[in-house]
C-alpha cells in the first residue's frame, strides 16, 4: 500500500496486477481498498488494477461537513493519472462507489472504457435523503456504534453471513470508520440525483441489481440501467456489498462484460 497527495487530499492506494487493460475498483459506503480482497486475485490475472480509499474512509485522509461529488471524481481522475492509468480504462464501483463510478463516466467520459455498477447509489427520494441526514447526525453524535446494527441490517442481511468470522471482520472495519467522514459522505449521497443526467454515460455499461439487497433493490438498480442508453441490466442472488457478500457471482457476472 501506498498515500499520495492528489486533489487536495492524501490518499491510500495500491496497483496489482500483470494484465494489459487498466481497472479502477471504487468501494462501498464504510468499506476500504480491502473491500475488494475476495475478487482481486481472479481480477489480477487479467488487469492493472488500482484499488483506494476513498477520501474519509479507510486510511485515507479524512473529511468533514459535506462532501461534494466533484471531488470523488476528481480524486480518480488525479490518481490514475498520477500511477499512468489515465487513457481510457474499466471502472467497477458498488453501492456508494458505483454512484462515484457513474458520475465519474459522466465526469471524464474519454477515461472509461466499460463500467460495472452493482446497487448503484445514484440519487434518493425525499425522505430517504433526510434519513442520511439523520444518520449523519447520529454518528458525529455518537459515533459509528450508534448505527451500525441498523445500518448493516439491510446491507449485510443474515442470509450473508454464513461464515460467522468474515462478517465479523466487515463490522468491525465498518466500526473502525471515522464518524465525522462517515457523516460527510451520507450527506453527499442525500443530496445527488445522478439518472436523470444518464445520457451523458457514453460507455458500454453493466448494472447489477441485488434481489437480497434492501437498501438499493432491483427497481433502484433498474431505474439508473435505464437512464443509460445501451446499457445492459441483470438481476442477480446477491446484496448491497456483491464483492464482499457473493464474489465467486460477481467475478461471473462482471469479468466477462470487462473483457468486452
Amino acid at each position: 500500500m501506498e498515500w499520495m497527495e492528489v486533489n487536495g487530499v492524501a490518499l491510500r492506494y495500491a496497483v496489482s496486477g500483470g494484465g494489459d487493460k487498466d481497472l479502477v475498483l471504487v468501494h462501498e459506503l464504510g468499506g476500504a481498498l480491502e473491500s475488494w480482497n475476495d475478487v482481486l486475485p481472479a481480477l489480477e490475472k487479467e488487469f492493472r488494477v488500482l484499488r483506494y480509499d476513498q477520501r474519509g474512509f479507510g486510511l485515507s485522509e479524512k473529511s468533514k461537513g459535506t462532501l461534494d461529488i466533484n471531488d470523488m471524481t476528481g480524486d480518480i481522475a488525479t490518481l490514475t493519472a498520477a500511477v499512468g492509468m489515465d487513457g481510457p480504462c474499466c471502472v467497477v464501483g458498488t453501492a456508494m462507489g458505483a454512484g462515484i463510478a457513474m458520475a465519474y463516466s459522466m465526469h471524464y467520459p474519454e477515461r472509461v472504457a466499460r463500467q460495472v455498477l452493482t446497487s448503484p447509489a445514484t440519487g434518493t427520494t425525499a425522505d430517504r435523503a433526510q434519513q442520511y441526514q439523520d444518520r449523519a447526525k447520529l454518528v458525529e453524535e455518537n459515533g459509528m456504534r450508534a448505527s451500525v446494527d441498523a445500518s448493516l441490517d439491510r446491507s449485510y442481511p443474515e442470509i450473508f453471513r454464513k461464515d460467522p468470522a468474515k462478517f465479523a471482520r466487515y463490522r468491525a472495519r465498518w466500526l473502525a470508520n471515522d464518524p465525522y467522514g462517515f457523516a460527510s459522505i451520507n450527506r453527499m449521497l442525500g443530496s445527488i440525483n445522478l439518472n436523470p443526467e444518464g445520457d451523458k454515460v457514453k460507455c458500454p455499461t453493466l448494472v447489477i441489481g441485488g434481489i437480497h439487497d434492501a437498501v438499493r433493490p432491483p427497481e433502484t438498480a433498474k431505474a439508473v440501467a435505464d437512464s443509460i442508453p445501451g446499457s445492459e441490466y441483470v438481476e442477480a442472488e446477491t446484496g448491497h456489498f456483491m464483492a464482499v457478500q457473493t464474489p465467486e457471482l460477481f467475478l461471473e457476472l462482471a469479468l466477462p462484460f470487462l473483457r468486452g
